[in-house]
């Protein structure tokens, strides 16, 4: 089983882990990076442009209108 990659950070104390992690913002954005490096694309029609809605935590897709989000198909999703 690999690693996680946030979970065995050597040195990384809970003061630390705060700072980095502290709030849902930098965790989005913490798993954002991670879950899309290369770029956010449309499973279904490959588009790349999308947009990220005002009232809600999810992304949408300029063509499709398809929408996603960081915690969708990964053990997150459904959480609050």
């Amino acid at each position: 089983m690999a690693k996680n990659p946030i979970q065995c950070q050597k040195g990384l104390n809970l003061i630390d882990f705060l700072s980095r992690y502290g709030t849902e913002t930098q965790c989005r954005e913490m798993l954002f990076s991670l879950r899309w490096s290369e770029g956010l694309v449309c499973p279904k029609c490959g588009n790349k442009t999308y947009c990220e809605l005002k009232h809600r935590p999810l992304y949408q897709y300029n063509a499709c209108h398809h929408q996603t989000s960081v915690t969708a198909g990964t053990f997150f999703a459904s959480t609050k």
